[in-house]
């Protein structure tokens, strides 16, 4: 079904509706963007053609399309649509939608239901358990949509139960698409093409948000009796732009995970890039702060010691001058991270020692590495033969062992021959050598 401009109000300030709503796709083939999982054989699609509704997850950012999936997967199957917001709604809402699924099914017009909850993820675990039943005796197909990973935030009873369909934000051209949709309604004004990539660079992959903005200019073009919507105009109405960030979210330690990737992958730029990212997105400085501390002591290691210094001082500076003036240390200190020599030998020997530890038995101290402050512990044999450091020539004991009794050196330090790493491991090929001479393994 196509809609005629006839279908909407002559002018914008007369919708009874959001423009969001009244443009929502009332077919599959209306629907913009997803083509991974709505274009021909693929998956949703697929379950759509096959006659036969199954429960599953929509999982993805805002404004994407889940609650109009759910609503067209509802008028395909001809089943009965019912909608629960999992910010609003409990087990009161529940309960009613499963008398009303058996009313559908048991009645004259037998009907299939389809029960969306939309922000699942906000739904605590018995809330989550109380469908189970339902969904497992076909009361009801289950359609949840969240912006969390169902990983993290689903009950895994009901995951199992449920196909899970990643959405995509959608694409410049996808949103192109429904500023031409908009305008072929008459619903806003023309628009320079300038002004154009300007609104979906702030709608950022987001339909809703793009068909509320352009409401909102199409509004305040029709009051100021403008034939067309210059950059200029809308830079002034939009002032400055603002960027969908979910600080708790997906979103959040995808970016993170980025920036870390890119200081370990020695790109300053990159490093700055997905800073400045977070930095402009909300996160906290502190946060970042610390995130800084992590790589330092993660990825460079003793590579350059200095690194873990200059980051635990970026956050002490951000602590004196807070932002903006001490957001400059974090943009200093990432630079730093990012072009100063890279080891992980540390972390990886740290990890493997952990290991280790825990699958190994206890092993007693060894005696000559014992403390012995008493007398007893002295007539024990505590400390007996601990060769003093200091007094060996060079400062070093050689042939000494430090580990317990019958356990082999297990070499789980291997410096990388980098930066400060690399002297580090020459003074270990030079320790061994006098191990060896002194006959020790």
């Amino acid at each position: 079904m196509t809609r005629k401009p006839t279908d909407l109000v002559a002018s914008p300030l007369g919708l009874h509706q959001p423009l969001a709503e009244v443009l929502r796709p009332r077919t599959l083939a209306e629907v913009v963007g997803q083509q991974h999982v709505l274009g021909p054989g693929m998956p949703l699609r697929l379950a759509f053609e096959s006659g036969r509704p199954h429960s599953c997850i929509l999982w993805g950012p805002p404004g994407v399309g889940k609650t109009t999936i759910a609503r067209l997967m509802a008028d395909a199957f001809d089943a009965q649509f019912i909608s629960i917001s999992a910010v609003l709604g409990g087990v009161k809402d529940i309960r009613d939608a499963v008398e009303r699924a058996q009313a559908a099914r048991d009645g004259l017009m037998q009907q299939r239901t389809l029960v969306f909850v939309d922000e699942v993820h906000r739904f605590n675990k018995s809330q989550q358990d109380a469908f189970l039943p339902h969904v497992e005796s076909g009361l009801f197909t289950f359609i949840g949509a969240t912006t969390e990973n169902p990983s993290f935030e689903v009950n895994s009873a009901l995951l199992s139960r449920a196909a899970v369909y990643v959405l995509q934000p959608l694409s410049a051209d996808d949103l192109k698409q429904i500023v031409a949709l908009a305008q072929s309604h008459q619903a806003v004004p023309a628009m320079e093409s300038i002004a154009i990539d300007r609104l979906v660079a702030y709608a950022d992959g987001d339909a809703r948000k793009l068909l509320n903005t352009l409401e909102t200019l199409a509004m305040a073009a029709t009051q100021e009796k403008l034939q067309e919507i210059t950059d200029a105009w809308l830079l002034k109405v939009l002032g400055e732009r603002m960027r969908r960030y979910d600080k708790g979210g997906e979103q959040f330690y995808d970016t993170i995970s980025a920036l870390h990737k890119s200081v370990r992958g020695s790109d300053p730029d990159a490093a700055l890039y997905w800073l400045v990212r977070m930095l402009d997105g909300g996160a906290d400085p502190r946060y970042m702060a610390r995130r800084l501390v992590r790589m330092a002591s993660e990825d460079i290691g003793l590579a350059d010691p200095r690194a873990l210094r200059l980051a635990l001082d970026c956050a002490e500076v951000y602590e004196r001058l807070g932002s903006p003036e001490g957001e400059l240390a974090l943009a200093e200190c990432v630079v730093y991270l990012a072009v100063a020599p890279k080891s992980n030998a540390v972390y990886k020997a740290y990890n493997a020692a952990r290991a280790w530890v825990k699958q190994d038995g206890t092993r007693p101290v060894p005696m000559h590495l014992r403390n012995a402050p008493t007398k007893l512990m002295k007539q024990l044999d505590y400390g007996k033969g601990y060769r003093y450091a200091h007094d060996e020539e060079g400062g070093f004991a050689a042939g000494e062992s430090y580990l317990p009794d019958g356990m082999q050196a297990p070499g789980w330090y291997q410096p990388v021959p980098r930066g400060m790493e690399a002297k580090i491991a020459e003074k270990l090929a030079y320790l061994r050598q006098l191990d060896e001479a002194a006959g020790k393994g």
